[in-house]
């Protein structure tokens, strides 16, 4: 029975399902565009490169400039949403995604498509956040528990959508070049707004503040100090050959102010002391951050190396890598109903150990078939990471905290991502060469053995979402 029948069959009985297509749908449709434009950009890096005359360390740049925006702005929409409206701020983010489309299809020079991919960064970042705070809100109104099948949809579109990117990405640079990566975004977000807007629950009334008590709810200078301690962190990932030790020394300062500030502030932004009592959280965001730092070093480093090593066109490479993510998606789907979470999370890890050693022996004389098969693994560690640390969020933080945390969940995959990305341009100074393939392989496998020592030695680590 579809989700329309199950809804219309629940309201005659008096019951109305609390999470109807209509609902759902936007949400889904929101919080999977961050994904599709990642594996879409993945397929379109080396054109983009030719076109501007820049090197894979270079384009690694576009792939860092969403997830930098993105990092910063996660945990921030979040907050907005609690201050002015999950829903209006949803709709904001599909504005402001319409807007970086059309910044990006026109760009005149390489510094502009960053800009766009900051603008997509942020645009995105709403989605995710505002998502949990609406859903939260309907499951704790209707007085169910963990809205598993929700939570899974959510996984499982962004899989989907990763999955639809690679081939979409391929398709679209082969028939009308690299502006086709960033006018993608234009009817995906006017769909997604007309959807939000039809379809969404308006916001409840606010009461009107003043100027003084809304800046001590929103938390300005925290956001401010967040925001430095991200970006000094990335600059210095930037370029770890010649690391610029005056912006280790800024990190350190901003990082260092940022605690102090919100140990002091009466509503803080980053909420320090409830992630030192909160332990399990805290290990979440840390699992998260180790292992998509891992799958992202292959998303975005193995598509470049099939691409450049192999000789492979990027349709070929984006067919390539399609089994990683629709492997992923059936993955979140298995766990999802169930939420499932510490032995998907183990043999999440198991899968990136097997899959870090088996890149350090592939070279470009591989066989396709094997190939293919590499990217599998992954998309199983790809799969039930997520998933699995989604449904130990939810259960690890509380209902007005949930738009804030799961924003700081995002902004863990994206430091993750931009630990990848800084891997990456380390490893591929110039062109992607078996050499820097087997050098990424090597931080995969590490990081494999760290999510594997982090679940298994959590004694609160749950079996299951509650």
């Amino acid at each position: 029975m579809t989700s329309r029948s199950t809804e219309a069959r629940e309201r005659r009985e008096g019951s109305p399902h609390p999470f109807g297509a209509r609902f759902v749908t936007p949400l889904l449709w929101g919080t999977s565009l961050n994904p599709i434009n990642s594996s879409i950009l993945a397929t379109s890096l080396v054109a983009i490169g030719t076109a501007f005359g820049v090197g894979a360390g270079q384009t690694a740049v576009l792939v860092a400039a969403v997830y930098v925006a993105s990092a910063v702005a996660q945990p921030a929409m979040g907050r907005l949403g609690e201050q002015f409206g999950a829903r209006r701020v949803f709709v904001g983010g599909l504005v402001v995604l319409t807007i970086a489309g059309i910044v990006g299809t026109f760009a005149p020079t390489f510094a502009w498509l960053i800009v766009s991919r900051a603008l997509i960064g942020i645009g995105t970042a709403a989605g995710y956040p505002t998502a949990m705070a609406m859903i939260r809100h309907r499951a704790d109104t209707a007085r169910i528990g963990i809205p598993g099948g929700v939570l899974g949809g959510i996984s499982i579109a962004a899989q989907s959508s990763a999955a639809l990117g690679l081939p979409l990405g391929g398709v679209l640079v082969g028939v009308w070049g690299w502006p086709a990566a960033f006018a993608v975004n234009i009817p995906l977000g006017l769909i997604g707004l007309a959807m939000a807007l039809i379809w969404l629950p308006k916001d409840a009334a606010r009461p009107r503040r003043g100027g003084r008590e809304l800046a001590r709810a929103l938390d300005p200078l925290g956001m401010l100090l967040f925001a430095a301690s991200v970006v000094a962190l990335i600059a210095v990932l930037s370029d770890v050959r010649h690391l610029a030790w005056w912006l280790v020394a800024v990190f350190v300062v901003a990082l260092a102010a940022l605690i102090l500030w919100e140990l002091r502030a009466s509503q803080p932004f980053i909420d320090v002391r409830m992630l030192r009592r909160n332990g399990p959280l805290t290990r979440t965001y840390l699992r998260q951050t180790i292992a998509l730092a891992a799958a992202y070093t292959v998303l975005y480093g193995y598509v470049q190396w099939l691409e450049d090593s192999h000789g492979y066109p990027a349709s070929v490479s984006g067919l390539i890598m399609l089994p990683m993510s629709v492997v992923a998606a059936a993955g979140a789907a298995v766990i999802s109903r169930r939420a499932l979470i510490r032995g998907p999370l183990t043999i999440s890890a198991v899968a990136l150990i097997a899959g870090g050693a088996a890149m350090m022996v592939v070279t470009s004389t591989t066989n396709i078939v094997l190939l293919v098969a590499l990217s599998l693994l992954f998309g199983v560690a790809l799969g039930f990471t997520g998933t699995s640390n989604q449904a130990a969020l939810y259960t690890q933080t509380t209902a007005d905290q949930i738009g804030v945390a799961s924003g700081l969940a995002r902004t863990a995959s994206y430091l993750g991502a931009i630990f990848a990305s800084a891997l990456i341009a380390l490893a591929y100074p110039g062109r992607a060469t078996d050499a820097g393939l087997h050098v990424s392989a090597v931080v995969v496998l590490i990081a494999g053995v760290a999510v594997l020592a982090l679940v298994l030695l959590d004694r609160r680590l749950p079996s299951r979402g509650h």
